[in-house]
């Protein structure tokens, strides 16, 4: 009996949103392979895990489908560890937005998905934090997740048990198409020879660096540089989402500090100086305790954004060629939402209006002159 030579669906790029694809797609029965050049490039490892459509201020389709995915999130993570055995550290832990004023509150675009805290209830959520700030809101139904320890590598393990292949150390050099129709990429492995890969479905996931494969996807990258803190176990329980920067705890006392936005930065590497104090400067202005615990990681990525900061989910011009691509600050956010509905097109299944129109919204050819 013959044996089927079914090619894989190609997940171009090893990111949370690829990653979070492949999981998918293998639970639907697709054979799937992941091609990543460095997994721990990836935005998904640089993110901090905030889950914060309400606390971010997203407004309008965007904050629709953040809503939509917070909404899965629970079920999604469920699913996850099952698959890996290994905990992605949810906490709906609830997200607190300051202000130096009322009417700066009330000016903010979702206000209205927010409780109200005055001074001392501020005080009483955040202790020791810095007396300029009047008033806050809180969203209780915002939360985060360790993505950094904990959701990339169940992902990754999740991935494994479902029988995804994964080429580490590839480089997708470009895409191969015949009259709009998908026929592989051309690749570089980790010794340096160059190949073409041949395939007939891909999904496109390679964050800020889409745009060298696809130039009709204005994506570019915003360089962000983070940190981390050891402070006391259960000093606060809230994220602290200040303008410019946050505070994220984690169960065991470490603290995420992010993040620097440096859209002139383009792809280069490293910290800075400006960078660091920028940061440094911020934990100050939040929580002047915790700029004297004690550094434990510096590191950077880079973000892919858009000209809308809307990602781009959904088809290309080219047939058989899928995108997920262009998450800015929200790819932990939206991987649910984006592995779902992406997975039905691809498998495809049925949608709802909402998510028709959703789908919509976020493809590509919304950039088209």
């Amino acid at each position: 009996m013959a044996v089927s030579a079914t090619k894989p669906l190609l997940i171009l790029g090893g990111g949370l949103i690829g990653l979070s694809l492949a999981h998918e797609l293998a639970s639907k029965g697709k054979i799937v392979e992941i091609l990543s050049r460095r997994r721990n490039e990836a935005a998904g490892f640089v993110a901090a895990g905030m889950l914060a459509p309400h606390a971010e201020g997203l407004s309008n389709n965007l904050l629709k489908l953040g809503q939509l995915s917070l909404s899965r999130i629970s079920t999604w993570v469920s699913r996850i560890e099952a698959d890996s055995g290994i905990s992605c550290g949810l906490r709906e832990c609830g997200i607190i937005v300051p202000f130096f004023s009322k009417a700066d509150l009330k000016a903010y675009p979702t206000s209205r998905f927010g409780q109200t805290l005055n001074r001392k209830e501020l005080e009483k959520e955040i202790p020791g934090i810095a007396p300029q700030w009047e008033t806050a809101l809180l969203f209780k139904q915002d939360g985060q997740i360790d993505n950094r320890r904990q959701l990339m590598r169940a992902l990754e393990k999740a991935c494994v048990e479902l029988g995804v292949k994964f080429q580490e150390g590839v480089e997708v050099l470009q895409l191969i198409e015949n009259n709009q129709i998908f026929e592989g990429v051309q690749i570089r492995d980790s010794q340096g020879n160059r190949q073409n890969l041949r395939a007939t479905e891909a999904v496109l996931c390679t964050g800020a660096w889409s745009n060298q494969l696809m130039k009709e996807l204005p994506i570019f990258p915003i360089k962000g540089q983070m940190l981390s803190l050891q402070g006391p176990t259960n000093t606060f329980k809230r994220v602290l989402f200040g303008p410019g920067t946050y505070l994220v705890p984690r169960e065991d006392g470490l603290v995420v500090v992010g993040a620097t936005s440096e859209p002139k930065a383009g792809f280069h590497e490293g910290l800075t100086a400006p960078g660091q104090n920028e940061l440094q400067q911020g934990i100050h202005s939040l929580l002047p305790a915790a700029a004297q615990w004690p550094h434990i990681e510096r590191w950077w990525g880079f973000r892919p954004c858009t000209p809308d900061e809307m990602p781009v989910i959904g088809l290309s011009p080219i047939k058989g060629l899928w995108m997920a691509t262009g998450h800015y600050r929200n790819g932990v956010l939206l991987a649910a939402i984006t592995s779902e509905l992406l997975s039905k097109f691809i498998c495809d299944e049925s949608f709802s209006k909402e998510e028709k129109s959703l789908l919509m919204t976020f493809n590509w050819n919304r950039f088209k002159n």
